[in-house]
This record gives C-alpha cells, sequence and structure tokens, in this order.
C-alpha cells in the first residue's frame, strides 16, 4: 500500500468530519448544557461505527459524561493489541471577545481551520478515525478505542481503568492528548509532570482598621501573605523548596525566542529561574500562585486587611511521588511564621506525573513511522501538564508500552483564544499512525513479542 497517497486521498473527508466535530460546543464543565456534549458523544460513535470499529459501548459513570469504548479483535492470535485514546470534550472558549472569528465556527485559516478544540483534543480524535480508514476498518493490529468526555475538567474515569484490566489490556497504547514540539517536528512525549493545589490562609484581625490610626503595628494578613509566598522562590527565581526533585533534561527543547513568542512575554522581560529551560519546565518544579483572595485595587479602603488567601499549583518531577511533593510544600510553609504570624495551609488535590520507558518495540515502531510521516527523526520532550487518565490506563495495563503523540502543536492556542490545528500536522498524524500500526504488527510477529 502507498500509505501516503492512501492518506491523501482520505483527507477531504476527515476535513470535513473534524468541522462537523468541531461545529458541536461539547463543554462538559459545569453550568453548561449537557445536549451538545452528547451530540459530540452519539457523532462519535456513528463516525467510529462507519470506521469497522465494533462492540461499541456506552461506560457511563457517576458524575461525569460518557466514555465511549469498542473494539476491532486482532486479525490473528499473533497480532497485537493497541489501544487508542482521545477525548471529544473541548474546554469553555473564554472571552469571546478575544477571537478572531466564533469558536464554534470553524474558520480557514493559513494551513488549517480555526476553532474551540479543533486541536485539543478533536484533531486527535479524528487522526485515530484516519488510520482506522486507511486500513478500511481491519488494521493488522487488534484495536481498542477509548473516547472520553469529560477530559478538561476532570473525571472519576481518571480512576476506573485499573478496576477493570481485562477492558483496557493491551500490548501497547497510544495517547493522543498532545502534539509536536512545532510545527514539522515529530515528537514523542516521555514524560509528565505531576500537580497538586495546595490553599494558604492568614487571618489576623477581626475586621478591616483604618491603616492611619493602626497601620505599623497591627498585622497586615495581606503583608503576611505576601513575605510567605516570596520564600518559595530565590534570587533568581528558582523553586526554593527543599525536596522537590530537579534533573537536567536531555531531550529536545524550546530556544529561549520559542518559548517567548510561546508565552507571549511582554517586551525584553527576562525569563525567571535558571539552568536549561527543559528542566525549568519539564524535569523540574514549578509553583504558580493561581488566585489571590485581597481587597481589590478598584473598592481599596484606607484600612489594614484582616485576611488574605492564595491558591497555589506546583508541578513537580514525573517520577516523584504526588503526597511526597505536596508534603515537601506544605511544611515549607507551615515553616513560615512572617512577623511571629502563622499560616493556615490546607493540602488539596494531587495527581501522578508519568514517565515512559522508551526502549520497547512500539517505540521502535513509533520511531520509524514519525521519521516516515514528517522525513526526520522524531524528538524526545516531556509536558508540563498532566493527563491524569495516563496513570490509570498504565495500572490497568502495566506491560504495555505507552507513547504519546499527535496533531497538536506548541504553537495551537490550546485553552487559549483563537485555537487553531494545522492541516499538515493532521495528515502527518494519519500517516504516522497507519505506519506505526503496521511496524509493529510485523516487529511484534518477527520477536514472538506476544508469546
Amino acid at each position: 500500500m502507498d500509505l501516503e497517497a492512501k492518506v491523501d486521498g482520505l483527507m477531504d473527508g476527515l476535513k470535513a468530519d473534524l468541522e462537523k466535530v468541531a461545529r458541536i460546543p461539547s463543554i462538559a464543565f459545569p453550568g453548561f448544557p449537557k445536549e451538545p456534549v452528547e451530540e459530540c458523544h452519539d457523532l462519535v460513535v456513528q463516525l467510529l461505527q462507519d470506521a469497522g470499529v465494533q462492540n461499541i459501548e456506552r461506560i457511563d459513570l457517576p458524575d461525569t459524561s460518557p466514555v465511549i469504548y469498542g473494539e476491532i479483535p486482532p486479525p490473528d492470535p499473533s497480532a497485537p493489541t493497541v489501544l487508542l485514546y482521545s477525548h471529544y470534550d473541548v474546554q469553555p472558549a473564554g472571552d469571546e471577545s478575544l477571537w478572531l472569528s466564533p469558536p464554534f465556527e470553524p474558520t480557514p485559516v493559513e494551513g488549517g481551520l480555526r476553532a474551540r478544540g479543533i486541536a485539543d483534543d478533536k484533531a486527535n480524535l479524528i487522526a485515530h478515525l484516519g488510520m482506522l480508514r486507511v486500513y478500511e476498518g481491519r488494521p493488522p493490529v487488534g484495536i481498542k478505542v477509548v473516547m472520553e468526555g469529560q477530559e478538561e475538567y476532570g473525571s472519576p474515569f481518571d480512576d476506573y481503568p485499573p478496576t477493570d484490566p481485562d477492558r483496557f489490556a493491551c500490548d501497547a497504547m497510544v495517547i493522543a492528548d498532545l502534539g509536536n514540539l512545532r510545527p514539522g517536528t515529530p515528537t514523542l512525549t516521555t514524560g509528565l509532570r505531576g500537580a497538586c493545589e495546595v490553599m494558604v490562609e492568614v487571618r489576623t484581625l477581626e475586621e478591616p482598621r483604618h491603616s492611619g490610626e493602626f497601620g505599623g503595628a497591627a498585622p497586615d494578613a495581606l503583608l503576611v501573605l505576601l513575605k510567605a509566598l516570596a520564600t518559595l522562590h530565590d534570587e533568581h527565581g528558582d523553586v526554593a523548596v527543599a525536596g522537590l526533585r530537579r534533573e537536567p533534561w536531555s531531550g529536545a527543547g524550546y530556544t529561549d525566542d520559542e518559548f517567548r513568542s510561546l508565552a507571549g512575554i511582554e517586551g525584553d522581560l527576562p525569563l525567571i529561574g535558571s539552568g536549561g529551560l527543559g528542566e525549568r519546565l519539564w524535569s523540574g518544579p514549578a509553583i504558580t500562585v493561581i488566585g489571590l483572595d485581597a481587597p481589590s485595587v478598584e473598592h481599596a479602603a484606607s484600612a489594614v486587611v484582616p485576611y488574605a488567601r492564595a491558591k497555589l499549583n506546583l508541578r513537580f518531577h514525573p517520577l516523584q511521588d504526588p503526597k511526597e511533593a505536596r508534603e515537601k510544600l506544605v511544611e515549607h510553609l507551615r515553616a513560615q511564621t512572617p512577623y511571629g504570624i502563622p499560616l493556615t495551609v490546607t493540602p488539596g488535590d494531587t495527581g501522578p506525573g508519568y514517565e515512559a520507558q522508551t526502549g520497547g518495540p512500539a517505540y521502535e515502531a513509533a520511531r520509524t513511522a514519525l521519521k516516515e510521516a514528517w522525513g526526520t527523526d522524531a524528538q524526545y520532550v516531556a509536558t508540563g501538564g498532566s493527563i491524569p487518565l495516563v496513570n490509570g490506563l498504565a495500572q490497568a495495563a502495566p506491560g504495555a508500552e505507552v507513547l504519546l503523540f499527535g496533531a497538536q502543536d506548541s504553537m495551537c492556542n490550546l485553552h487559549a483564544p483563537n485555537e487553531r490545528v494545522l492541516f499538515s500536522e493532521v495528515r502527518n498524524t494519519v500517516v504516522a499512525m497507519a505506519a506505526f500500526v503496521r511496524e509493529y504488527a510485523a516487529d511484534f510477529r518477527a520477536t514472538g513479542a506476544g508469546q
């Protein structure tokens, strides 16, 4: 089979289906209507059925949107089984005035389309579909399909796979919820940082007191909180909490100029932290103040602040135990008593990171496939984001190799206004997925990996 010619012949249909799913505002957040999520679920089920997926089931768990599960049996007992994951829900559009076109009207941009969720993760869903169409529903491997409906908000499904290991048993899995370091650079993501949240509160007075009469002696809760938060980083901007793991990053990464552009850094302001960008973003910790409760400037009164609160987000090394990482941050904050005043520190949710093993036959097949699709060797990167389900699936199928690649790229504006996807990345991802199952099936049989 001329794989690239086959994919090129399918692209018009794949683009049309991408537009169909992108038009549906499948936002599975509280306060948004459930009907579009159900509509998108039903459309994806129909597309999968038309592509040859059998035994499609709807997994309904409490307090979450439906998960689509389907199978294509292996063509023979010697063939491996590959699990394909993506999600059909999307982030809210946010401030629509910042969009150049309505977020749920797919709009042409140079080389692609703009819409909310079109890269994260509907393009990857379509890439899975494209691979199945290449083989007309009869790929050289067994297939298990998992399409989640509430990934963006968080879902009990993250913890479900280990409770039903037979359903998710496989030899390799392709998690398509991310993509390339930059357009045109095939990328395998091998690490995901873990994440947790911690709340810090200070109460010093029964109520606000006049700053002229009491300021200078009455303890200001906001000053106390700010002084405590300032201890989390050193003079370079590096995390100063003892016990949080940090290692050099040896894989590919952004240039400083690429990162400055991606982050939208104002003017010539410097980056914070020291060392390589990879260890600051991927193999080391980051602490961000993601929320602060204090009087607003617009409504400020001349008064000593009696109460202040901050919410912190910690990202930590892929292999660090999540409870250990959270406890290190909690211990650090509880040890702070600015001006002799203690803090109230409350641990929040935490989720583990993940680091893939890259020496097996599935990774060898993936490297070959990505080079075939893009014409250049694949790069290894990590990501500071987290995909909690990866650990759940890995626990359910502990012997399976976990591959993370897809049609997004770092410049696609996922979770931001004007999200877009490039057709070249979708096309090459379909080629890569089709080449991967071909190569993996051949290697699996040749090495007797399933015996």
